[in-house]
């Protein structure tokens, strides 16, 4: 397998691009601050929306001081939010799975991925078509 070999100029030329990328692939978490008086965390999103997650759902920053919760950071990526005074951090996804619960949250992707349209969805829905449809549900003989 060749090596590639890139010179100075050549790296230095893809620089521009590189950031217009970085810029169209923004980071989900844009601010993060604590609110003491309501013990909650504030992430505020990239899209203009806001995540409010009490910081008691967080089992790892109960016992926190409100003083060491209010150092909170976005990371570096904006994936997450992070407190290195205490070495912690947390990412978007797991505030938004303690916020919604797992259940809620994979009902959610599960609906987003029925509405999805594809070539394959539609043949596997002629095909099923073609067998009579979908099979009715059982019905439980009720007892009287």
């Amino acid at each position: 397998m060749a090596k590639w070999t890139l010179t100075d100029a050549e790296i230095l030329a893809q620089i521009p691009a590189a950031r217009r990328r970085a810029e169209r692939s923004h980071a989900p978490a844009v601010a993060a601050r604590y609110d003491r008086a309501q013990r909650r965390l504030h992430v505020t999103l990239a899209n203009g929306a806001a995540l409010l997650v009490p910081v008691d759902l967080i089992p790892t920053l109960r016992r926190v001081s409100d003083a060491v919760l209010a150092q909170v950071e976005i990371t570096p990526a904006g994936l997450g939010v992070e407190w290195p005074a205490i070495n912690q951090d947390i990412l978007i996804t797991g505030l938004v799975r303690l916020a919604l619960g797992r259940r809620m949250l994979l009902q959610a992707s599960g609906a987003a991925g029925g509405a999805s349209r594809s070539a394959a969805k539609a043949e596997a829905s002629r095909v099923n078509g073609r067998k009579g449809g979908r099979p009715r549900k059982a019905r439980q003989k009720s007892k009287v």
